[in-house]
């Protein structure tokens, strides 16, 4: 099977519970964005930002920082320089452990501290992966359709500015990205975001692709198995670490091992079936 084959049956994997309507998506976006995605990604042997954080009251959710530390962890072993980006108070349950950059929570000058940030840092690929998407009014909004704008750091700029390819993953229309789908995301009970992104990934739930991609690069690098690296993911451990930093599920607002709701085994049944997809390869 070639990789674009392989790439279309891990994006129709990662939209199988359907549990947001992604599924009615995906026929939009051009086939093989998983794939498209993970070759960036080997590219990189520079600096990479990963953006993520989704606000829930006064936390932020478990969706999203999950697989921004997997692809972190990847991109650390690709020798690329991996920089989160995350505003308060996902920054200081992080920061410890990682190397982050602090996004200011609703600034002023949002555009001018991207410009300083990209000029700084000259990343080869910006990532984001759950993270609030501006809408149409210029504002930030949940899955039930509350504004959060006053808790939402502005990474869409870092979109805008990009001189380089940025990535996007997204589980329910109201994220980064998911401008490239605008008339249709707007049929789906959301406020949707109107960012646009070089390449969009879809999942049920945002940190599930980064198991995808994670598979797509060992493939790519031609990894010991085709899918070795699958195997150190470990996702009740990583949902374990931010839970005991503050972070909630974004659906229930409970401080659980859950990522939308679902318990970790939900992540580690995709994670075998991307096993077996790879080794029948």
């Amino acid at each position: 099977m070639d990789l674009l084959q392989l790439s279309i049956q891990i994006e129709q994997m990662l939209v199988r519970q359907n549990l947001r309507g992604m599924a009615r998506l995906l026929p939009h976006l051009k086939a093989g964005s998983y794939v498209r995605a993970a070759t960036l990604i080997t590219k990189c042997k520079g600096v990479v930002l990963i953006g993520t954080g989704f606000p829930v009251g006064d936390s932020f959710e478990t969706d999203g920082p999950v697989g921004a530390i997997v692809l972190y962890q990847l991109l650390e072993k690709l020798g690329a320089t991996p920089l989160i980006c995350c505003g308060d108070p996902l920054y200081y349950a992080l920061k410890a452990d990682y190397s982050c950059l602090q996004l200011p929570i609703h600034p002023t000058d949002a555009a001018e501290f991207a410009r300083q940030s990209l000029h700084q840092l000259n990343p080869e690929l910006i990532i984001s992966i759950e993270r609030p998407g501006l809408a149409a009014d210029g504002r930030y909004y949940n899955m039930r359709g509350v504004d959060i704008s006053a808790r939402c750091a502005n990474f869409d700029v870092f979109f805008q500015q990009a001189s380089c390819p940025t990535i996007a993953i997204g589980d329910g229309g109201n994220e980064i990205g998911m401008g490239n789908l605008n008339e249709v995301v707007s049929e789906l009970a959301i406020t949707p975001s109107v960012t646009r992104c070089d390449e969009l990934l879809l999942a049920d739930v945002s940190n599930w692709a980064a198991y995808g991609l994670l598979a797509l690069v060992s493939k790519l690098k031609d990894a010991e198995t085709g899918c070795g690296w699958l195997i150190d993911c470990q996702p009740a451990e990583l949902l374990q670490y931010l839970v005991n930093r503050g972070c909630v599920d974004g659906v229930t607002g409970l401080a659980s091992i859950t990522e939308d709701s679902l318990p970790p085994e939900h992540a580690m049944q995709l994670i075998n079936d991307l096993q077996q997809l790879f080794f029948k390869q």
